[in-house]
């Protein structure tokens, strides 16, 4: 006994021992923070922008990940707001004299590359350069690349170019073997977001609608890449199906890139561009060191503000997390966006497939308060389909990007029969007894009734015309015209722009200033501020420390299996009826 209360106290004095360190650990790590000194920078310096990492709307800082400690995580996810915020600085500070771009194969949708691709077109305006290096290029890639003045490609490297595509994964024949049954019930020809369980392959409505949506995509990735590489349209049709642009001679050869060469030869040509002496470094300066050492001061009347609410994520009830958009602490942030007298309006900045419907109806009813008090704009980025969408049409105006991924204004619910796994796999059966003949309807783990599947059909019909009739009364349009739009088919942002189910193409800052003009502010009369606010490093490392990073030990752990483990979590959390898009629509 007393050996075994030795044991008891010995854990009891290590485990405060540990919490004591930890405090002083993170502590001591939030001194350093706030007593790092401020960024200066040094004449004749290069905006180092890398690409080549996961962009979000907002960023999150990790100073520590270098570390490659248990709880610091592993990268730094670069927002969106602060690549523009630097591009806008950069093009009229003394001390930047160019930008050097790392763009092999960024981590980001099509439409956040859009607005990058537009900000430094508009930075090249200064007469700056914008020079790139790349050891391959992706077709993402080579979108930004393309701006550049100087291309450079490493000799022994390479350059997709070959045309996109967008490949979907089914999972009925998986279901089969496990003798799950999946029970589907939706609106919408085109609402395919459940046939990965219902089918092997693509309906034609699908193979439809999303042959439509990359060929649009692909129209408006070829026709800026022609701009600016003057190259035709058709040549580079042509180039992309003979697969001509097979290693780096042929891209030098159809005038892809500008240079062959090494990163050490770029970084020669640097120094002699920027005139500094060969045995001196060039001064590179990344995006978050930048921002903080930039001098610029913020312009506009402190109490007439515009605010951009960012929604990123799939849409549930409750309050959601950095992954998703939770409803209730959407409503919670808008609310107090309403009730603040300084902010004059509102962008709502969505980059959404879906969710959960009810959530979804939750957050628009919360839109249409705010809208009669005050201008409302939806800003689309990446994607802003079913539930976005269902976000969007509660505004006052939509703008879009050509290439965001719109519409798919649908309904479905999905409930998987386990009686046939549980029993024959497991060996798992299940009886019970009820007041009524539904009183464990919806069930898994029975044969439902025609009567109980007509009925939850007629739930997920109500829904549709619920669904439709909002948007209508949003866009103005009869009804019949909007369900001619509907049946769960995405556009693309061109597409929706020609419809009727956006207003105007743009980014971010368009939307913002049509937000101003809506609330009658003068150019420069204003701040801009975004919300939820970007979190201090300190707090993110916090939070990884607290929390278990799920999602990088499963992708540490299972390695290319992750994606379909992330596809079960999605299943496990789909109740009631959902506003999705077509699931995990990737092109590349």
């Amino acid at each position: 006994m007393l050996q075994f209360l030795k044991y008891v106290l010995a854990t009891f004095v290590g485990i405060i021992l540990f919490l004591f360190l930890s405090f002083f650990i993170l502590a001591g790590i939030g001194s350093m923070f706030s007593s790092e000194e401020k960024v200066v920078l040094e004449d004749k310096s290069v905006l180092k922008l890398d690409l080549n990492q996961p962009i979000q709307e907002v960023g999150v800082d990790n100073p520590l990940s270098e570390f490659g400690l248990p709880f610091t995580g592993e990268e730094t996810v670069v927002g969106l707001k602060d690549i523009l915020d630097a591009l806008k600085s950069a093009q009229n500070d003394d001390k930047i004299k160019g930008i050097y771009l790392k763009t092999e194969g960024p981590e980001a949708g099509w439409a956040t590359l859009e607005e990058i691709r537009n900000q430094l077109l508009e930075f090249k305006k200064s007469k700056k350069f914008v020079v790139t290096y790349g050891e391959t290029y992706s077709e993402k890639g080579y979108y930004i690349a393309s701006v550049a003045d100087k291309i450079y490609l490493n000799p022994a490297g390479g350059i997709e170019w070959n045309g996109l595509s967008a490949e979907y994964s089914f999972f009925k024949g998986t279901f089969d073997k496990l003798e799950i049954k999946p029970l589907v019930f939706r609106v919408g020809e085109f609402k395919s977001a459940i046939e990965m369980f219902s089918r092997q392959d693509m309906s034609e409505a699908s193979k439809k609608q999303s042959t439509e949506l990359i060929g649009a995509i692909n129209n408006n990735f070829l026709k800026n890449i022609s701009a600016s590489r003057s190259i035709p349209v058709d040549e580079l049709k042509n180039l992309a199906d003979s697969l001509a642009v097979e290693n780096p001679k042929s891209a030098l050869k159809y005038k892809f890139i500008t240079n062959l060469g090494y990163q050490d030869e770029l970084e020669t040509a640097l120094r002699k561009e920027l005139k500094v002496a060969t045995d001196k470094s060039i001064s590179y300066v990344g995006v978050r060191k930048y921002l903080d050492g930039s001098s610029s001061t913020e312009k506009g009347d402190f109490n007439k503000r515009v605010a951009v609410l960012v929604a990123e994520g799939e849409i549930t009830s409750g309050d959601g997390g950095d992954q998703n958009i939770g409803s209730d602490k959407f409503v919670k942030e808008l609310k107090e966006i309403r009730e603040n007298d300084k902010i004059k309006a509102v962008v709502i900045r969505i980059n959404s497939p879906g969710g959960s419907a009810l959530a979804s109806d939750v957050m628009w009813r919360e839109i249409q308060i705010t809208a009669k008090k005050k201008p409302v704009i939806a800003s689309m980025s990446d994607v802003a389909a079913s539930g976005g969408y269902y976000m969007a049409m509660g505004c006052d105006t939509i703008v879009a990007q050509p290439n965001t991924i719109t519409g798919s204004i649908g309904i479905f619910g999905l409930i998987f029969n386990v009686t046939d796994f549980m029993n024959n796999k497991l060996g798992i059966t299940f009886d019970g007894v009820g007041t009524s003949p539904h009183a464990d309807w919806p069930t898994a783990t029975r044969e439902m009734t025609e009567f109980e599947k007509a009925t939850i059909q007629k739930s997920v019909n109500e829904g549709y015309e619920t669904f439709t009739r909002k948007a209508a009364e949003g866009r103005k349009m009869p009804v019949e015209k909007l369900k001619s739009l509907a049946q769960g088919r995405v556009w693309s942002g061109v597409e929706a722009k020609q419809n009727g189910l956006v207003d105007v193409l743009g980014g971010v800052d368009d939307a913002i200033k049509i937000a101003a003009k809506a609330a009658k502010l003068g150019e420069g009369d204003y701040r801009v501020r975004y919300y939820p606010e970007k979190k201090k490093p300190l707090d993110e490392m916090i939070n990884k420390f607290m929390g278990d990073n799920e999602e990088q030990a499963t992708n540490k752990a299972l390695g290319d299996l992750a994606p379909y483990v992330k596809m079960y979590k999605k299943l496990m959390n789909m109740g009631g009826m959902q506003t999705r898009m077509p699931f995990e629509l990737v092109i590349r």
